[in-house]
């Protein structure tokens, strides 16, 4: 079926990201299928959490504290709020709800590791997203496709990064070669060359994002901060290179790809023992440091993993919202042309979420979006599982009377 063929679709990616600040949704019509697909971002909202779900999602993600009952109902209780979240935004963008065809939603990660682990006699890997799917379906009427990474896992894979097969879509180019860096809570990286194909394609997690620095100001503002707030603190503060110098000694940043991290990594744990040691450094110093870590660990990946340095480094993801981290990107970069992804007609903020819808696009007519060279799976895999809505006949109708 050509595009001309094809009838386009209306359909709204969702997802919190390892930083969990809120919901992002993204709607986008989409036309088509296959690398040639056309995309357009119509709508884009965060939804923040409120306080109390923060602090539920917060304890979700520490082994120590996460429990199986909390986490259960966390579930249902997400599922609900990013119901609501595709509700209004639908609302907001001036179709509602019913016009929607289709929903993507990755949820909430509490945790993903690719790393084997011994249970109960056997060695495995795990991931788990949470927002329950059918409660999304059930309150929108809509079709949801979630549950993204475990195919790829199955298939042997690391289960990320799921940007790829779209960034492929959105950013490639005949006579550049692009780096799309996404700089979410973690760091992740697709590398398009000039007029390659999509085979061709390189992609791993790069290191920490956004979720380093936020656990330092956390920490160090004793709760009254949770980010650096227009990259302020980073700004005034000087980079310790002792403390550069340990942080990128991290057994990750010299892990060759396929690789994939999380917070086992760099969350909140590791910011603890950062601050723990570097007790005699001022809070500016610290948080300016750790900004450099995300920026350098960067730039190492680029230098150890690329067939060679992009001629365009497109930032997406909220690290593209951060001052001080965009200067210094631009600092060690100094021969490649930095954008941000709003550059291109896509929003920095809702890239991730419209990955997502174009996933979901994929899924639901049974076509492969993975990469495996890139996760490391055996093979190509249809990405997430499908929860009918109400509409789901309609939806079915839509690809046989075409």
């Amino acid at each position: 079926m050509t595009n001309s063929q094809a009838k386009s679709l209306k359909v709204i990616g969702l997802i919190s990201g390892t930083s969990a600040d809120g919901i992002d949704a993204a709607l986008a019509e989409i036309l088509g299928t296959g690398l040639d697909m056309e995309v357009k971002l119509e709508a884009y909202q965060c939804y923040p959490f409120r306080s109390k779900m923060l602090d539920a999602i917060f304890s979700a993600f520490k082994p120590e504290e996460g429990r199986v009952d909390s986490i259960a109902a966390l579930n249902f209780a997400l599922g609900e709020f990013f119901a609501a979240a595709a509700i209004h935004l639908a609302r907001e963008a001036g179709v509602g709800i019913e016009a929607i065809d289709l929903i993507g939603s990755h949820g909430q990660t509490i945790w993903h590791s690719p790393a084997q682990i011994e249970i109960g006699g056997m060695w495995t890997p795990s991931t788990l997203q949470i927002a329950e799917p059918a409660i999304i379906a059930e309150r929108t009427g809509v079709t949801v496709v979630a549950d993204f990474r475990v195919a790829d896992m199955a298939a042997g894979g690391q289960g990320a990064p799921l940007s790829p097969y779209g960034d492929f879509i959105l950013f490639r180019s005949a006579n550049r070669t692009r780096a799309v860096q996404n700089i979410g809570g973690i760091g992740n990286v697709t590398y398009i060359p000039s007029g390659g194909t999509l085979d061709q394609v390189i992609a791993f997690d790069t290191g920490p994002g956004n979720m380093l620095i936020d656990g330092a100001v956390f920490l160090l503002t004793d709760g009254k901060l949770r980010y650096d707030v227009d990259g302020k603190l980073a700004l005034s503060g000087s980079v310790d290179r002792i403390m550069l110098g340990h942080l990128m000694d991290h057994p990750f940043i010299q892990k060759r790809p396929p690789k994939s991290a999380g917070r086992a990594e760099f969350g909140i744990q590791l910011a603890e023992e950062i601050l723990a040691r570097w007790s005699d450094i001022g809070p500016e110093d610290v948080v300016a440091t750790v900004t450099a870590f995300t920026v350098h660990s960067i730039k190492r990946s680029y230098e150890r993993w690329l067939p060679k340095m992009p001629d365009d480094l497109i930032v997406s993801g909220g690290g593209a919202r951060n001052p001080a981290l965009m200067k210094m990107l631009s600092e060690a970069f100094p021969h490649t042309k930095l954008y941000c992804s709003d550059d291109f007609g896509i929003n920095a903020d809702a890239k991730e979420a419209l990955l997502f819808a174009l996933l979901a696009r994929e899924a639901i007519r049974g076509y492969p979006a993975n990469l495996p060279a890139a996760s490391g799976a055996k093979h190509p895999v249809i990405l997430g599982k499908i929860v009918p809505g109400r509409n789901y006949g309609r939806l079915m109708d839509m690809w046989w009377s075409t």
